[in-house]
């Protein structure tokens, strides 16, 4: 009778793996660099779509105004909106205006809501993280591209309309609806702050795509309820009976740009919007990235 064999080895279950024993050369921090990850989203289809349209805005609209004549106001009360084909700074700022409720909040949306879902639906998201890359570094990442893509979309729409604008309808001042013009350079100093306030005023919309990108695996889910949100945000706004609590509604600044296009600019409306929108994206940016941390990611 053959007596049973003794295990080859004996001792106890490895345990996680230190930082010691981590693969020669590995470091966190440069895994998955913005570069690789800019290309990555650069190359997407609907990236190069959402740019074609931002583009083509300006010649529709220059096309409508061909064809319907001169903008005309309701009643007697003058907007920036009969002021358009004035020159092309003016161009450039109804371009804005007639975007920056609903178009802009598209792409931010898009780049900022797409991102982790679609490598969830892509099944390579568990692939990303087992590189390995650290979860926050993959959020990290993900979120200044985004965020680089959006600015660059809203920087594109004004600089085609300011080229549009000047071509078809010349270069000169700003012409204000309540009377008075920007000279050229102060124009585009005021132009310059007006996008970079309408920034501010998406990352509400930023923060929601991306918070929704890291609790679910559908892309378009992310995308849908982060643009269906800001909707309902804007509708809330324009109930008057809420009062003073439309003050806390991201949507009741996104228009006070306006005060910036004035001889004498009034900043108190951007401040107010400002702090709205950065305390609203920032609970929601932290969010984000703590529940990724936690989430057991098997996409």
């Amino acid at each position: 009778m053959s007596t049973p064999t003794k295990p080859a080895t004996t001792g106890p279950a490895p345990g996680p793996a230190s930082a010691s024993d981590s693969a020669y050369g590995y470091r966190a921090g440069r895994t998955l660099p913005l570069r690789v990850e800019l290309v990555r989203q650069l190359k997407r289809r609907r990236t190069l779509v959402m740019g074609a349209i931002l583009a083509v805005l300006p010649f529709v609209l220059v096309v409508a105004f061909a064809i319907g004549g001169e903008p005309e106001g309701p009643g007697d009360r003058i907007t920036l909106m009969d002021t358009a084909t004035a020159s092309g700074a003016n161009f450039a700022a109804v371009n804005l205006f007639v975007s920056a409720g609903f178009l802009l909040v598209v792409p931010v949306a898009l780049f900022c809501g797409d991102t982790v879902a679609s490598e969830a639906s892509w099944s390579s998201l568990r692939y990303l993280l087992a590189a390995p890359v650290p979860r926050a570094r993959l959020l990290a990442s993900k979120l200044a591209v985004g965020l680089g893509l959006s600015l660059a979309a809203m920087v594109l729409l004004p600089l085609v309309a300011l080229a549009v604008g000047t071509v078809a309808y010349g270069w000169g001042p700003l012409a204000i609806p309540t009377g008075g013009s920007l000279a050229p350079g102060t124009a585009a100093q005021r132009l310059v702050v007006v996008v970079a306030y309408i920034f501010v005023s998406q990352l509400v919309t930023a923060g929601l795509a991306f918070w929704l990108s890291t609790r679910t695996d559908a892309p378009l889910g992310a995308v849908g309820g982060a643009v269906g949100l800001t909707i309902v945000g804007n509708v809330l706004d324009a109930v008057t009976a809420l009062g003073h609590w439309r003050d806390f509604l991201p949507a009741h600044w996104q228009f006070a740009w306006a005060d910036a296009v004035q001889p004498n600019p009034e900043w108190s409306g951007m401040i107010q919007g400002t702090a709205v929108s950065v305390t609203y994206a920032l609970v929601l940016f932290a969010r984000a990235f703590r529940g990724f941390a936690r989430k057991d990611v098997v996409s």
